[in-house]
């Protein structure tokens, strides 16, 4: 079994705060990061996001404005001195340049030879390249691309974590984030537009697809009947859907857990002490209004009523009455071109 640190690689809304709060109950044997990634994606001098480009106030005052991808994966070795086992959850479009452009590795990562911590503080780091205000993050770099990686993170670094996904249907997660990008909301989050390139289902697809072809993760599927002699060289695919673990808490995480090689407690779906409600709220702090349902909650119970569809028309209706006609437009466009990714990651989600 694997004993690598966990990345589980997501998009926005999956609902993957709550199932982050699952793990940050085992403190005894987990250290949990939560989206250390995104300080580099947004506001570092290897940006990849247009979001804060024109705002370099912002991006000094977030306190990330030196984040590199490297000064990143320092953090997460530094964080890997416990004798813990590292759980990161993160958004994957942060490592990977927006709308499908072609990758080439971050220039702080392209003397990485060897694993995590490799100290590479003495060799020559590539120039950032450094367009005018106008032409947007300093991307592309002046870096080489490895063949097939999606990401801007070399593939032997890559093969440092033990990778699992989580996913939500379009349907559920575009509303959800759009929310966080209008008023009201955009006043606590300081996302003040909707980018449809932030959906991720493009880049976790990408992602999963190279895993997979470089025998990273796969063949055999966590949770799927008939995988017997299929173990292959990597880890389980491991690919949990937000709707079945909402509809059966206790029986995906127990699956989960068995898939990754931890070990499983019903306590872990409670989290009602003030210790921690406390280190929640710190690990959530940065990223202001995303995080509430999840920082109030106190466990993770099925709901009573399984999802019931809705229609396309019922559910324009609800966005056309809560966003307006254009924003439910915008709604509508980005779930449609999102849906068939979804449906491709969602055929090797956890069966239980």
């Amino acid at each position: 079994m694997s004993n690598k640190p966990i990345f589980v690689a997501t998009h926005p809304r999956a609902c993957s705060t709550a199932f982050e709060r699952v793990f940050m109950t085992r403190r005894d044997t987990l250290q949990c990061v939560h989206e250390p990634f995104g300080d580099a994606f947004y506001f570092g001098p290897e940006r990849l996001s247009e979001r804060y480009e024109k705002d370099e106030k912002g991006r000094v005052e977030s306190g990330f404005s030196e984040s590199t991808f490297k000064t990143i994966f320092d953090r997460i070795e530094r964080e890997n001195t416990e004798g813990k086992r590292l759980f990161i959850k993160d958004i994957t479009h942060y490592l990977v340049p927006p709308s499908g452009a072609p990758a080439s590795i971050a220039p702080s990562l392209a003397t990485y030879k060897r694993g995590v911590g490799t100290d590479t503080t003495s060799l020559p780091t590539p120039p950032i390249s450094s367009p005018s205000s106008d032409s947007g993050p300093p991307y592309p770099y002046n870096t080489k691309p490895e063949p097939g990686n999606p990401t801007v993170v070399p593939t032997e670094l890559l093969k440092s974590f033990h990778f699992t996904f989580l996913i939500r249907h379009p349907r559920a997660s575009i509303p959800s984030y759009f929310r966080c990008t209008v008023p009201p909301l955009d006043e606590v989050t300081g996302f003040y537009n909707f980018m449809p390139s932030e959906a991720g289902y493009d880049e976790v697809r990408r992602v999963f697809d190279y895993l997979r072809q470089i025998g990273e993760v796969g063949p055999k599927v966590a949770g799927q009947p008939g995988q017997e002699g299929n173990e292959g060289s990597g880890v389980e695919i491991c690919v949990v859907d937000a709707d079945d673990l909402l509809d059966n808490p206790s029986g995906m995480i127990k699956e989960y857990c068995r898939s990754v090689g931890l070990e499983y407690t019903p306590d872990m779906l409670k989290w009602d002490s003030e210790e921690d409600h406390r280190i929640a709220k710190e690990a959530f702090e940065k990223w202001k209004g995303f995080h509430e349902d999840a920082i109030d909650s106190t466990e993770l119970k099925p709901r009573l009523h399984k999802k019931t569809p809705k229609s396309d028309e019922q559910l324009y209706k609800e966005w056309t009455d809560k966003f307006g006609e254009e924003g439910a437009n915008v709604i509508k466009e980005t779930v449609e071109a999102n849906i068939p990714d979804y449906e491709y990651l969602k055929q090797f989600a956890i069966k239980v």
